[in-house]
């Protein structure tokens, strides 16, 4: 049970400290490492391009996961000593919750500039500085609806499964594909493998939340056929394999149009997207994460009993 301990513990910390500093913070250290590696890339042929951002990936997942397999000499009790902040880096509930908090409480208050400025300070790295009201408040909703799986499922799942190695070499594929993980110049294909991979990796994680969702979507009285239907029709109209399902689940709970321009459409329904669609959000986001740890506590007790 010493990982259902580590993951509750962490929890906790989340919720009464937050993000460490950066100067402590794995996941600076990991775009660090991105950072310095990509501009060493060679220039030129697409293979050679192609190999350079698998070596980064495979090179860097194992820098940062695999010593932590070395807390596993310890007995439990000093082993967990770091490895609850540990843990507690390799995802993100607090940081969610009140960047989607930020965003709406500038929209209650009309401050349109201001949520615009939070939305990308904490949660989109799209230029919102022509977005509209509504645009904003969809955005956030979308961004929420994703990073319940980038999040917290994926690392937590990982966790679950592998332990700290795992969460930690999830976290870096993650961060690696959120820095270059693009189709532009030399991240077509240099991204390619970190793209792939973080895909791959989230496939499974963001399939169970789109059904948590559901399910704390039914628990916040919201529309549950609407967004299950939404689910069937709507889920592949993203370029990602994977956010379009907790996407265009959120979508049809709130009975809403998301829209990315020039990228994609969830239909959910046609009602205006307000800031009590966002504040409804919130509330499904809470009640689905405390689901997310009750499935990661299951599966963390499950790995303890066979292992």
């Amino acid at each position: 049970m010493t990982l259902v301990f580590i993951l509750l513990c962490a929890v906790i910390v989340d919720f009464l400290y937050g993000e460490p500093p950066s100067k402590y913070h794995p996941v600076v250290y990991m775009g660090k490492y991105i950072k310095a590696f990509w501009a060493k890339r060679p220039s030129g042929r697409e293979r050679h391009l192609l190999y350079f951002g698998g070596a980064l990936v495979v090179s860097g997942a194992l820098l940062f996961s695999w010593p932590l397999r070395l807390l596993g000499i310890f007995p439990d009790v000093v082993m967990v000593i770091p490895a609850i902040p540990l843990l507690k880096t390799a995802f993100s509930l607090s940081g969610l919750l009140r960047a989607g908090e930020d965003v709406l409480a500038a929209l209650q208050k009309g401050d349109l500039p201001q949520a615009r400025k939070s939305l990308s300070w904490n949660l989109v790295s799209r230029d919102t500085s022509d977005l509209s009201d509504e645009e904003v408040t969809g955005a956030a909703v979308e961004s929420m609806a994703e990073n319940m799986t980038d999040s917290l499922a994926s690392p937590l799942f990982f966790f679950s499964l592998l332990g700290l190695p795992g969460a930690f070499f999830y976290r870096f594929c993650n961060t690696c594909d959120s820095m270059i993980g693009y189709r532009a110049g030399d991240m077509e294909w240099g991204g390619k493998v970190a793209a792939r991979l973080d895909d791959i990796l989230n496939w499974i994680p963001a399939r169970i939340t789109a059904f948590l969702l559901l399910a704390a979507g039914a628990i916040a009285g919201e529309n549950i056929m609407a967004g299950a239907e939404a689910l069937r029709t709507q889920r592949k109209n993203t370029p990602s394999p994977n956010a379009g399902w907790t996407m265009s689940v959120m979508a049809g709970m709130l009975g809403v149009t998301l829209e990315k321009r020039d990228t994609y459409i969830l239909s959910g329904g046609n009602d205006p997207v307000t800031a009590d669609v966002l504040r409804r959000c919130l509330k499904i986001v809470r009640i689905a994460a405390g689901l997310i740890l009750i499935v990661a506590v299951i599966l963390g007790g499950l790995h303890g009993m066979f292992l």
